[in-house]
């Protein structure tokens, strides 16, 4: 992909920088023995994450055949263990810093926009050393609606003072695709993602890359 074609980047986070799935099972694990409930199983989690920790949330709930309305007791205990864990568990993926630093390079301005709440994102950002990286950071709370709604992407452009068409969405699912799509920014996914456990293939991508430092050597 030629540089000169795009002002800025706007990157995933969970899947896309910095595999997070052991944060969320250990949070949801400790969360759900609070209230006398067994745990959910690592496939489980895989499959459901990336529409934001509400959703994720709800759909413990369903699987373990609990009623809605248990989000009002596991979303504060949640929120506990998931900030006191946040980034114990998790690793950045190969090739990201790299990815960064070769963006930044080119010129593009960066924004990370992520549907985990901005107060979860934040922190898991800087304890990984990629804080710097972003002029905005943006969670799954700064706007009134999450991807895969373009609303974020548009917001997000609107702050980098960018158009969505010179602005790469870069992610790692069907949300981040649909988004972009929408919002008429060009995608790129990585194949290493979560992808709720989709093939990330049928995502609709513009590209598909094994590592983020291998966007900007695309044709």
């Amino acid at each position: 992909m030629n540089p000169k074609d795009f002002d800025a980047a706007i990157i995933d986070l969970d899947g896309t920088m910095v595999d997070t799935i052991d944060d969320f099972v250990l949070a949801l694990s400790l969360a759900l023995a609070d209230l006398d409930l067994p745990p959910v199983g690592r496939d489980f989690v895989v499959r459901t994450v990336g529409k934001g920790s509400r959703h994720l949330l709800h759909s413990v709930l369903a699987h373990l055949g609990q009623a809605p309305d248990g989000l009002e007791a596991l979303w504060p205990r949640y929120q506990h263990h998931y900030l006191a864990v946040n980034g114990e568990a998790s690793a950045v993926f190969p090739g990201v810093v790299e990815g960064l630093r070769a963006l930044q390079a080119a010129g593009l301005r960066l924004a990370c926009l992520t549907n985990k709440p901005g107060d979860f994102a934040r922190p898991l950002l800087a304890a990984k050393g990629l804080s710097g990286y972003f002029e905005h950071v943006f969670g799954g709370d700064a706007f009134a609606r999450q991807k895969p709604d373009p609303l974020p992407l548009l917001e997000t452009c609107r702050a980098l003072g960018t158009a969505p068409a010179r602005t790469l969405m870069v992610g790692d699912s069907a949300n981040d695709a649909m988004a972009a799509r929408a919002a008429g920014c060009p995608v790129v996914l990585v194949r290493y993602g979560y992808n709720h456990g989709e093939p990330v293939e049928s995502a609709g991508a513009d590209v598909l890359v094994d590592r983020l430092d291998q966007i900007l050597q695309l044709p």
